[in-house]
């Protein structure tokens, strides 16, 4: 098994499947008749729990590319974003049904 295997991996095991109750869930949107970038933002977002957690995200673009270009004009655009959480035990059952 190889690295990236290996965090590909233990990415899925982190990851908060959509019928898993979350502890904490955040919902967002945005609407723009124009939206243009100077530059390029960098975004991250990242989760911590103790002793563990599962999470995830999601983000719906209308008239919005994943990699948006600097300088260019976007018309009509619709940005949902949803992240959400759960912090995990080491008790907690193993299936998240």
């Amino acid at each position: 098994m190889t690295d990236e295997s290996r965090d590909d991996e233990k990415e899925d095991l982190s990851e908060l499947a959509d019928e898993e109750v979350a502890d904490v869930e955040v919902f967002t949107g945005v609407r723009a008749r124009e939206l243009r970038f100077g530059t390029v933002p960098e975004t991250k977002v990242w989760f911590e729990g103790e002793p563990a957690e599962r999470s995830s995200k999601k983000t719906e673009r209308e008239n919005l590319p994943e990699e948006v270009e600097p300088d260019v004009t976007y018309r009509d655009v619709k940005v949902r974003w949803q992240a959400r959480s759960r912090i995990v035990h080491p008790s907690d059952p193993s299936d998240p049904s």
